[in-house]
């Protein structure tokens, strides 16, 4: 497969939900309109089952690159995943190597909606435990030399939990150069990920100018954000997964903010920029209604993963129960704490008179997620945002905080 040049596809590679561009766009366009194939790659821990819209976010923009003819690679995070990547909260509960290569097994096939794994210029997948799991202490060691304690400590996360009075453990420390070493192992010309990642993929950089000799571009996606700031996924409990069933997907988009919808529309869809630059406009100047657009939204989110038929399936079900059925538009909205169980939170907020009378309308299949679907289960626990719907005329907005 020849390698395109094409300009206007290169500029949306470079521009479209891009957040950075190290060292800068214009050593990553030189590259890309050299003509010669290059490789990328992006790197997931597998801390989770599923993948979410934070990495189609990425995969999404892998795909174009692919497209373009060059070598995508996936990277599956199997040995780092052990350890975790610091948060600024706390240090990271360690995972076992069957957990990870069991959230793994089916990445593949997620992220098979958007890289094509097979044919011509096929992407690979990679594990890292393939030259992390075999480095002696030396090799650490040595590793470890190439980077310095004040350039860790410039990380956001750890001056974030030393001003806190929080430990930041030396495992930690190791983890951007576990990361940073998959770089110079797959021996690449880039690497793409959400911005979060920026120290990280940076730490790859410094990594290949030392060790390779050689300049490695970092491109950095903007984050998909809930209205509180947060980025969306398995760490803020707020993902919606590329598992998720149409009607679960769909409805979960729809209970976004206003404020999510551009940005839903540029990092998730295939919209163009000019249909997004004139929805903006509609916004604006109020001439178009946030809710159809969110629906619109919704819609086409959901049509890249299960198709136009269950899209509209899905868009259908909402219409019938939210709509047709005239759910208030200013629904009360109860707060709770992830991991709460719904007959605890019923009970305690006086929506049911009782445990028993909650018990009671899970068993009658009276009670309804967002996506119209029953929840059947008395030990069900609140995860998520969520609408619920209690019997015909009842519903209640449920906040994790």
């Amino acid at each position: 497969m020849s390698v395109s040049t094409d300009n206007k596809k290169i500029d949306e590679f470079l521009t479209r939900g891009v957040e950075n561009i190290y060292p800068n766009r214009e050593f990553v366009e030189a590259r890309l309109r050299e003509g010669k194939q290059l490789s990328i790659y992006l790197g997931i821990d597998p801390t989770g089952p599923t993948l979410h819209l934070g990495n189609a976010i990425i995969l999404k923009k892998l795909k174009e690159l692919q497209d373009l003819g060059h070598k995508v690679i996936l990277l599956i995070g199997d040995f780092t995943a052990t350890i975790g990547d610091p948060d600024k909260l706390s240090v990271r509960k360690p995972l076992t190597k069957k957990e990870v290569l069991n959230n793994a097994k089916s990445y593949k096939k997620q992220a098979g909606v958007f890289l094509r794994f097979s044919g011509i210029n096929k992407a690979e997948i990679k594990y890292n435990s393939k030259w992390l799991a075999k480095m002696k202490f030396e090799d650490v060691l040595s590793l470890a030399s190439k980077m310095t304690v004040e350039q860790m400590l410039k990380r956001d996360m750890f001056e974030t939990r030393i001003k806190e009075g929080k430990s930041v453990y030396i495992h930690e420390f190791l983890y951007p150069l576990m990361q940073g070493y998959d770089s110079v192992a797959l021996d690449i010309n880039g690497e793409i990920g959400g911005n979060d990642q920026t120290f990280n993929m940076l730490a790859g950089r410094t990594l290949m100018k030392q060790i390779k000799n050689k300049e490695k571009f970092v491109l950095t996606m903007k984050l998909l954000e809930d209205k509180d700031g947060k980025k969306m996924g398995k760490t803020e409990g707020n993902m919606v997964s590329l598992i998720d069933s149409p009607k679960d997907m769909f409805g979960k988009i729809m209970s976004w903010t206003d404020g999510m919808i551009l940005p839903g529309l540029e990092l998730c869809t295939y919209a163009s920029n000019e249909e997004i630059d004139k929805i903006k406009i509609e916004l604006n100047n109020k001439t178009t209604n946030p809710r159809d657009v969110k629906m619109r939204l919704a819609k086409d989110v959901v049509s890249i993963y299960y198709g136009e038929k269950e899209s509209t399936a899905a868009q259908e079900n909402f219409i019938e129960t939210f709509q047709n059925k005239k759910a208030p538009e200013n629904i009360n909205e109860i707060s709770v704490k992830k991991g709460e169980k719904l007959v605890d939170v019923l009970n305690s907020f006086g929506v049911v008179k009782s445990k028993k009378e909650a018990i009671r309308l899970i068993r009658d299949g009276a009670i309804k997620n967002t996506s119209n679907n029953k929840i059947e289960d008395k030990n069900y626990e609140i995860e998520n945002d969520e609408v619920l719907k209690i019997g015909k005329k009842r519903f209640i907005k449920v906040k994790v905080n």
